[in-house]
């Protein structure tokens, strides 16, 4: 008669070796050898047993439960990281288990460019899933934050998020995507050649600058007016500053400004009040900065737009009356020439 001990080691041993070839198999296993490309995404609070069912789930792993206890053999339970992660169908446990404890998410860019200010970056912040406009908005209007992130009270990030193309993740939020471009303002700032204004009104200026012109060569120009009109007290009388103040106090943005918002007073109404205005009116780019901070030598005062992105540029009132007379007044001038136009053109073209 068989040692039933015997018989019990035996097939303890059997168990065990058998235990341990289906481990190996699974460690050597890939749900497909095809290697189709997949996204997957791993949400705050999602426990190590979940995202396992879900790897599953998804065809990217063979077993879930045997996944779960791989990775916590591997004390991966507390490791798993927040993100999108790219996968294929032909990756081992292995493989999958580093991917997603590695934090290394998908990275989508998205471009910002010159002369938004923080409702229209809020928008497209929005628009991409990347953040909610109101919590954007809320944070860049934070005291808190801002003094964090400058150093200095201001009542808003306005000017001070820096337009680029970022490399970001959907969990970068909309803190991270703060920190981002104000990181990235405060290393340009620090190349902008010596002047003789505070940041802050170095960025409002620059902010003006790049609203005032769709040609990128002609920013020293533009800024040379700007120049010149504050060194001999003269107001700015900019019309991007009174579309943004007009925003800041009703809500609603109206391009097609009156006369009577000429004369309506209010903090951004540069042409019933000198100097500055009070703060930036949108985020200027490295260009229009040096443009700030360096202008053209020259002896402008005025300048009126051509209608096609440039201007034309006057030493004298008298000049100036007769650019307007030109190029503003004589409809013909401006037929085909404004942008609505030149958009409603190439919408019919297309």
């Amino acid at each position: 008669m068989k040692n039933p001990l015997l018989a019990m080691i035996g097939l303890a041993s059997l168990v065990v070796a058998a235990g341990a070839l289906v481990a190996v198999k699974f460690l050597w296993s890939v749900p497909s050898e095809s290697g189709a490309d997949a996204i997957f995404e791993i949400a705050p609070g999602a426990s190590l047993k979940a995202v396992a069912h879900r790897l599953e789930d998804s065809g990217l792993v063979t077993d879930a439960v045997a996944f779960y206890w791989y990775a916590r053999l591997q004390k991966a339970e507390n490791r798993v990281r927040v993100g999108e992660y790219a996968m294929r169908t032909d990756m081992k446990p292995a493989e999958v288990l580093a991917t997603i404890v590695s934090g290394k998410s998908v990275e989508r860019s998205i471009t910002i460019p010159e002369g938004l200010n923080i409702f229209e970056i809020a928008d497209i912040f929005e628009k991409a899933g990347l953040a909610g406009r109101d919590e954007f908005l809320q944070l860049v209007r934070n005291g808190a934050l801002v003094q964090e992130l400058l150093g200095e009270s201001l009542p808003s990030l306005e000017g001070y998020l820096f337009p680029e193309t970022y490399k970001v993740t959907k969990y970068t939020g909309a803190r991270g995507l703060i920190k981002m471009m104000v990181g990235r303002f405060l290393a340009t700032y620090g190349e902008v050649p010596a002047h003789a204004m505070t940041r802050h009104q170095l960025v409002t200026l620059a902010s003006i600058v790049e609203k005032e012109t769709g040609a990128p060569e002609e920013r020293p120009v533009i800024s040379s007016v700007f120049h010149n009109r504050l060194l001999k007290g003269m107001r700015l009388q900019t019309d991007p500053t009174i579309i943004y103040g007009l925003f800041a106090a009703t809500g609603q943005w109206n391009k097609n400004i009156s006369r009577a918002d000429l004369t309506a007073d209010g903090p951004y109404n540069t042409y019933t009040r000198a100097g500055l205005p009070p703060g930036p009116i949108a985020n200027p780019g490295r260009e229009a900065l040096f443009a700030a901070s360096r202008p053209a030598s020259t002896e402008y005062f005025y300048f009126v737009s051509r209608n096609d992105g440039t201007h034309v540029f006057s030493k004298t009132y008298e000049a100036h009356n007769r650019a307007v007379k030109n190029f503003q007044l004589n409809r013909k001038a401006r037929e085909g020439k404004s942008w609505r136009d030149l958009r409603k053109r190439g919408s019919a073209q297309k």
